[in-house]
């Protein structure tokens, strides 16, 4: 298994992962057409494309050479002294092998000015809450989706240091 930079041939294989991510983790929140809705707002095949030239960010795939694992994006915030993670999906099938923690590592990897890393989870996605709270993330904070704050999603604000491994 491999990190490397989302291309523009992944996209498709991309949004494939996150559908069946999506599908798994909120059809028994939302029903399977928000789902579908939500994919479509958050996910289009555009707003991917967009994120493979966004400056001060990275899109990244974990890679078996036989399919797409999991997928992260990542920029900064407060003068790089942030790592934003705006995704962080593995694909259902492959979760508990370490995949996330690799594209985590990686993303924070990315950006050598940056001393934390946060993120927003939903708050009905308690297996991602766990997940975070297991890799050293304490809440700050509480919201509304920033991804569609018109929908009204409850959702956790995640962060913690990074710590450089010298």
């Amino acid at each position: 298994m491999f990190v490397r930079t989302v291309s523009d041939r992944d996209l498709d294989a991309v949004r494939r992962l996150l559908a069946e991510s999506f599908h798994h983790t909120y059809d028994a929140i939302y029903g399977s057409d928000r789902v579908d809705s939500m994919l479509e707002s958050r996910h289009s095949s555009e707003l991917l494309r967009r994120r493979l030239d966004l400056p001060q960010s990275e899109f990244l795939v974990a890679d078996d050479g036989t399919e797409l694992a999991g997928v992260t994006f990542a920029s900064t915030a407060d003068d790089d002294k942030t790592v934003v993670l705006d995704l962080l999906h593995v694909r259902n099938s492959r979760q508990g092998e370490g995949v996330g923690t690799m594209l985590l590592v990686e993303a924070e990897s990315c950006f050598p000015d940056a001393d934390k890393v946060r993120l927003e989870i939903e708050e009905a996605n308690t297996a991602a809450i766990r997940y975070c709270l297991g890799q050293g993330f304490a809440k700050v904070g509480e919201g509304l989706a920033s991804a569609a704050p018109a929908s009204e999603i409850k959702t956790v604000i995640f962060e913690r240091p990074i710590i450089w491994a010298d």
